[in-house]
């Protein structure tokens, strides 16, 4: 916990960008019945029944200091899904930098050896001399800053029904380009030295004589 509340604190470092990035599942559900369009004094009305039409996944990337963000939006969430985003992160996303910081929380997915079960071990090690990678604790993925991304997001702009992967990456390149454009952000306030006092019950009971 300390390892990224300490990161969060650092002076932003151009060539040692920190990137957040984390992941959730989305639900793609289509109407059964065209909805009612909105009219003066009424919202859009919809039919209660619905079509589930699968799932994909949401991978959300955020660097705070710029407020920037994106989304990809595969159809699942497996190692040979992450693997092309962390090289895109290298080659695309940041190719000037030197090391960038990767705070990601503790999922099996979320390691090196996702590279090495996609790419050939020699594209593998490239793409992974160039992440360091700065995890959150068990239970604690609410110190990763990019859950409060989700969240927004979530409500903003995914809180309604979506048919098609297709659709859910459209609506939330324009809601990620949006948030951008107005560089909206967070804020992070909580330090290590609030953790020691706040969060007592995390650190182990030294024993006493």
């Amino acid at each position: 916990m300390e390892e990224v509340l300490d990161l969060y604190a650092e002076a932003p470092d151009p060539c040692r960008p920190r990137v957040c990035i984390d992941e959730h599942p989305y639900q793609l559900i289509r109407d059964v019945r065209e909805p009612l369009p909105a009219q003066p004094g009424h919202r859009a009305r919809y039919d209660f029944e619905y079509k589930r039409e699968g799932t994909c996944n949401l991978f959300v990337v955020f660097q705070p200091e710029h407020a920037w963000r994106e989304v990809v939006v595969p159809e699942r969430r497996t190692k040979q899904d992450f693997a092309p985003l962390l090289k895109r992160l290298g080659d695309e996303m940041f190719p000037e930098a030197e090391v960038i910081r990767l705070v990601t929380d503790n999922l099996n997915t979320h390691s090196t050896a996702a590279l090495y079960e996609t790419f050939a071990p020699e594209e593998a090690r490239r793409i992974a001399r160039k992440l360091e990678w700065h995890f959150t604790p068990v239970h604690g993925r609410w110190l990763n800053m990019v859950e409060i991304e989700i969240g927004i997001l979530l409500r903003q702009c995914l809180n309604r029904r979506l048919a098609t992967i297709e659709l859910v990456q459209h609506e939330s390149a324009i809601w990620a380009r949006t948030r951008t454009t107005e560089q909206r952000t967070v804020e992070w306030k909580f330090t290590t030295a609030e953790a020691r006092q706040k969060l007592q019950r995390m650190y182990p009971t030294l024993a006493t004589a």
